[in-house]
């Protein structure tokens, strides 16, 4: 029965009696027919109903001779073959013809569902999808290449996904239920994670994951997949090697976070960094990273640290990069305060259609944050920090573009003025409907960072890759 050990081998799973095991679950009529698979309109086998009560009989019936303590203490390959093993007792108890890969199939599932996390594995393992988008037990969409796919795959119940999103959650010490319904949280692989649940969710919980490449991209492979030229990217790593403040802007799915990941390789292995995430995904590879994490509050409502909180705690921990994963809010004031005071290098992300509007979001959040400022001396700090604004883009095509390398430059009367270093201009489509362009120079040869280039003995490679970018 549930819960209990058996007696011999270590084993964690005791299959049923016979009789017991045909009495809980009975046997179809002589001749009955295997599950079957449909088509679905993608031209894909599609699982029907029949497979899936198949399915949770089975499940159902292995949870009333398994042991989950023992099973949790086993190693996953050793798991998986006790449960392959009493499941295939339980197939031939109740007689359901299955082909070999029907049955492999069913059997990979269950073993998901109870040590894994379920119908996601697959997707999981799948380093060419960027998102995975859960509306529901029965609704689970997909983005590759850029575009938007729904795929056959789905959840016994809601359920079921509920458990699926607690068991992702738990593992960073974080929670999700009717009292928390909200919650950010990350894979073990840094993948991003976003659950909202019932009530707020109305037809069932909503789960999203935002993945990330098991091979960490590099600048080059951004040069390779076109996201940036070749001159560009050597302007985006002298900009990262001589210790310039960068802000990286961009819409949701833009890539911020791929090339904030890419801009980190170019700081000097002896500096000191600290960053500071709602969820940490970032994947620095230098040796001397301190990485922080917000906390949400207890059940009692109590134990909340804040992004800000841990940026005004990054001052007293001697950093000499401090990077904020996104800047949603009060943490901005921080953050500028850092840039300002001798933590040249420091970087963040936020969201933002263009550079000039990254300028008035930092305005609005500190503005928000109750920071009663004028609204020059707050333009006079942004001026004072910020040096350099990236600016990334998903366009319609689904691929993604560093659109705008813009600086800083200073203030005219109460106005931010910027200037553009490199620009992506469109000149149309093929026939493919892919989006053709290019990324220009506007001619500035002598940017407004040039002595801290010089400071760097980089000023030469500057020269030569703006003169190359506008050739």
């Amino acid at each position: 029965m549930f819960g209990k050990r058996a007696e011999t081998g270590g084993s964690a799973l005791k299959a049923p009696p016979k009789a017991e095991a045909e009495a809980e679950i009975p046997k179809p009529s002589a001749g009955a027919a295997a599950p079957t698979a449909t088509r679905s309109s993608s031209g894909r086998n599609e699982p029907s109903e029949e497979y899936y009560e198949t399915k949770a009989t089975i499940f159902n019936a292995l949870f009333e001779t398994i042991d989950v303590s023992a099973l949790a203490g086993m190693q996953a390959d050793k798991a998986r073959e006790e449960i392959r093993m009493i499941v295939d007792e339980i197939i031939a108890i109740r007689n359901v013809r299955l082909s070999v890969a029907e049955q492999n199939q069913l059997i990979t599932e269950i073993c998901d569902d109870i040590l894994g996390y379920g119908p996601l594995e697959p997707l999981l393992v799948r380093d060419d999808i960027a998102d995975i988008m859960v509306n529901g037990a029965k609704h689970v969409f997909i983005e590759t290449e850029g575009k938007m796919q729904k795929t056959n795959i789905r959840f016994r119940d809601n359920q079921q996904l509920m458990n699926i999103c607690q068991r992702i959650v738990s593992q960073v010490g974080r929670r999700v239920d009717e009292a928390s319904p909200i919650c950010d949280a990350r894979l073990l692989d840094g993948s991003r994670v976003n659950v909202i649940a019932p009530p707020l969710a109305i037809d069932g919980p909503a789960l999203t994951i935002r993945k990330f490449k098991k091979d960490k991209l590099r600048l080059g492979d951004l040069v390779n997949f076109g996201s940036i030229s070749p001159a560009g990217a050597k302007v985006l790593q002298i900009i990262g090697a001589c210790q310039c403040n960068i802000v990286i802007s961009g819409g949701t799915g833009s890539g911020k976070t791929t090339l904030l990941n890419a801009l980190t390789g170019f700081i000097h292995p002896d500096e000191r960094i600290i960053t500071c995430e709602d969820a940490a995904e970032l994947q620095l590879q230098q040796p001397h990273v301190v990485r922080l994490e917000t906390r949400p509050p207890n059940l009692e409502g109590k134990g909340k640290i804040t992004m800000a909180d841990l940026v005004k705690n990054c001052l007293r921990m001697r950093p000499e990069r401090i990077i904020v994963g996104e800047v949603r809010g009060p943490e901005a004031f921080d953050l500028l305060q850092a840039m300002n005071t001798g933590h040249d290098g420091s970087m963040g992300t936020l969201h933002a259609n263009s550079p000039r509007e990254a300028l008035s979001r930092l305005e609005s959040m500190i503005t928000m944050g109750g920071f009663s400022l004028p609204a020059k001396t707050i333009r006079e700090m942004i001026v004072g920090s910020v040096d350099v604004i990236v600016q990334a883009t998903r366009l319609r095509d689904g691929s993604r573009r560093i659109t705008k390398i813009t600086e800083v430059i200073g203030m005219e009367g109460d106005i931010i003025v910027t200037q553009d270093l490199i620009v992506y201009e469109m000149d149309g489509e093929d026939a493919n409907g892919n989006i053709i362009g290019e990324h220009k120079s506007t001619g500035i040869a002598r940017p407004a960072f040039w002595d801290r280039a010089r400071y760097f003995n980089l000023e030469k490679d500057l020269a030569e890759a703006l003169d190359e970018a506008g050739s």
